[in-house]
């Protein structure tokens, strides 16, 4: 015998058949778009990879850029700085030519060979009576000097003919007493410049130091 169910009881039954229905598709879009998700993520990680790497890339090639500019700017300053140089040069040079022209010039120099017996403290010059020049030296000069450096301690000009110059030495001698000596020579000025060394050297057979005053050739 059939049974009869009635309108309200189909109407439940239909609606809890919807409600599992779209409790199942709820969940098969729910399941379709977590899939989606992992898709575009799993998508999305190689492009910022990717993209990372473009940006480090950029990075790279701008530091290098900027390393290239610093060389040529520092390569610009040096070559700048060498220009400076030789103009700086060239007008002492230049200078010095105006100063003390050739026909006129006359300049004295110092140097030591050895030192045992005398440490150099100062120099004075007299050129006919007239001090021209005073000169005290510093440890690191005096040491330039025993290593074979060559000081110039004076410049200037002179009249043609004859002229006497004095020079005084001032230092400490043999067992560190204070030693001043002195040593004279006369100087014939031609025409054309001229070049005097005052030399400080040994004299070991008397163990006192000895100064002499040659012209260079």
């Amino acid at each position: 015998m059939p049974v009869f169910v009635g309108a309200d009881t189909g109407i439940e039954v239909l609606r809890r058949e919807n409600v599992t229905i779209a409790r199942k598709l709820g969940l098969a879009m729910l399941a379709a778009g977590m899939f989606a998700a992992g898709s575009i993520a799993q998508e999305a990680a190689p492009m910022d990879a990717d993209a990372a790497m473009e940006d480090a890339n950029m990075v790279a090639a701008a530091e290098a850029e900027s390393r290239n500019q610093f060389q040529e700017l520092d390569k610009d300053v040096q070559s700048l700085k060498k220009e400076v140089l030789d103009l700086n040069r060239d007008l002492f040079l230049l200078e010095e030519e105006l100063l003390f022209p050739a026909n006129s010039q006359v300049a004295f120099f110092i140097s030591m060979d050895v030192g045992e017996y005398f440490k150099l403290d100062s120099v004075k010059l007299t050129i006919d009576g007239k001090e021209v020049a005073n000169y005290l030296y510093t440890e690191r000069e005096v040491d330039a000097l025993l290593r074979g450096g060559v000081h110039r301690v004076h410049m200037a000009n002179l009249k043609t003919g004859e002229h006497e110059l004095v020079a005084i030495f001032t230092g400490q001698g043999p067992h560190t007493r204070d030693y001043r000596r002195g040593a004279t020579v006369n100087i014939d000025k031609g025409i054309g410049a001229k070049y005097l060394e005052l030399e400080i050297t040994d004299r070991v057979t008397k163990m006192q130091p000895e100064f002499e005053i040659k012209e260079w050739e």
